[in-house]
């Protein structure tokens, strides 16, 4: 082969691979056009805590496009339960006492016999106790009394003094159309449809539309039927509420 030959031959083959790069190139997409993805982001869950130490859950959920993103938003916050729970436990002016107290020996007895004995949360909710006189029990639950009762003793008058709080007489009230009205004993979490359960149940005459009122004076009006369904629309009861069935209209 002689020297034109190699020549004309050489530059076939590179024109030849020029179009090959070239085409290759080209199947690349315009940097201006967007990335499409089968695989969105992940969920981003975020919690914000509160004073009760529960924490309220937000979760996001995003996609590729963030201009298309959808938030879906779940609160778990229960503050207003937890508060009315809270309130529930506490002593009101008015209750009765319950309180015993044991040195552990029995040559030496302690301030107030072992003996439970009653005293009565007066008006400016105090009560009334030996060598220590006044004693703040009103806003306070059972062990934060306890606790309190235990400092103003020891070491003051008792190097060992153990001190026993309990609550009497927590009831709440059922009247009007009811199979047995009158007061019923607080014995834990209850709501409106449980305590007229516990009151014997509507009479016949009785409307399903009934009235609670808190021992703060706070009215709400209740249908039964629907919280009977929803327990969001059955409210909880506490010490010193009151519940009224009234009769109903035919």
């Amino acid at each position: 082969m002689n020297f034109l030959s190699k020549l004309t031959l050489f530059s076939c083959g590179a024109v030849f691979a020029g179009i090959v790069l070239s085409g290759c190139g080209s199947s690349r997409p315009p940097t201006d056009q967007p990335v499409l993805t089968d695989n969105p982001l992940p969920p981003v869950v975020t919690g914000t805590g509160n004073g009760n130490g529960s924490s309220n859950d937000t979760t996001t959920m995003s996609g590729g496009d963030t201009n298309g993103a959808t938030s879906i938003t779940t609160s778990t916050g229960t503050d207003d339960e937890d508060n009315a729970l809270d309130k529930a436990a506490r002593f009101h002016a008015g209750e009765t006492v319950n309180i015993s107290s044991s040195t552990g020996s029995e040559m030496v007895g302690g301030p107030i016999p072992a003996t439970p004995q009653s005293y009565l949360i007066a008006d400016d909710g105090t009560i009334s106790l030996p060598l220590v006189g006044s004693v703040m029990a009103e806003g306070k639950t059972p062990g934060e009394l306890q606790k309190i009762i235990t400092q103003l003793y020891v070491p003051q008058y008792f190097v060992n003094l153990a001190v026993t709080v309990t609550a009497q007489n927590r009831v709440y009230y059922v009247g009007g159309e009811v199979s047995h009205p009158g007061p019923e004993e607080y014995l834990g979490q209850t709501t409106v449809t449980k305590a007229i359960q516990s009151a014997g149940d509507f009479t016949m005459f009785a409307s399903h539309t009934v009235w609670l009122t808190r021992s703060d004076g706070t009215r709400l009006q209740v249908n039964v039927d629907k919280a009977l369904q929803d327990s969001a629309s059955d409210p909880p009861v506490f010490p010193g509420d009151q519940i009224q069935v009234p009769r109903r209209h035919f």
